[in-house]
């Protein structure tokens, strides 16, 4: 059975979630909203966001007939103690991490180019 330290590092580690939560700093998406700039599948997208339901790093809400994605930061909070542990990192800082989701974002538009 995987501990939620092990969900947050495996919904981490896939560029297209990091994306994700990128756009979620902002404000509440719809689904179909998050999925618009990505060149995959609905069907794709909804896995991606299950991934990240699951590691609690965010919450989906049904919302009438639109289901709306909010960013849960404080789900980050037992990823950064850990990493703590090894004395080399600062506790997450939300705008520093928005500035390297950011970044990311650039690097694999580059990357694609």
């Amino acid at each position: 059975m995987q501990t939620r330290l092990d969900l947050v590092f495996a919904a981490l580690a896939d560029p297209t979630r990091r994306a994700i939560l990128s756009m979620l700093l902002e404000d509440d998406m719809a689904v179909t909203d998050v999925a618009e700039p990505f060149e995959m599948s609905l069907a794709a997208i909804s896995k991606h966001l299950g991934i990240l339901s699951r590691a609690g790093l965010i919450s989906q809400e049904k919302r009438g007939r639109v289901k709306w994605c909010k960013l849960e930061p404080d789900a980050l909070r037992g990823a950064s103690v850990w990493m703590q542990g090894f004395g080399q990192f600062e506790p997450v800082n939300l705008d520093s991490f928005e500035r390297f989701l950011a970044q990311e974002l650039r690097d694999d538009a580059r990357d694609d180019a």
